[in-house]
């Protein structure tokens, strides 16, 4: 499973609880796509980038 290489933002882990309280395992996943991005030398690199952190300016597309 990818992570965010800006704030390490992964995939969650814990139990989902029906309506009859039965129990079973869950992931939820983080929306995390692959992207180009310019990099600190001015270059362009490609990496896994979560869709909060683009949305909030934390990351500049290429």
């Amino acid at each position: 499973m990818a992570r965010c290489a800006v704030c390490d933002k992964g995939a969650h882990f814990g139990i989902k609880v029906s309506h009859s309280h039965r129990r079973s395992n869950k992931m939820w996943k983080s929306n995390i796509k692959s992207v180009r991005v310019k990099a600190a030398n001015g270059g362009v690199q490609k990496m896994y980038v979560c869709t909060s952190c683009l949305k909030s300016g934390k990351v500049e597309r290429a």
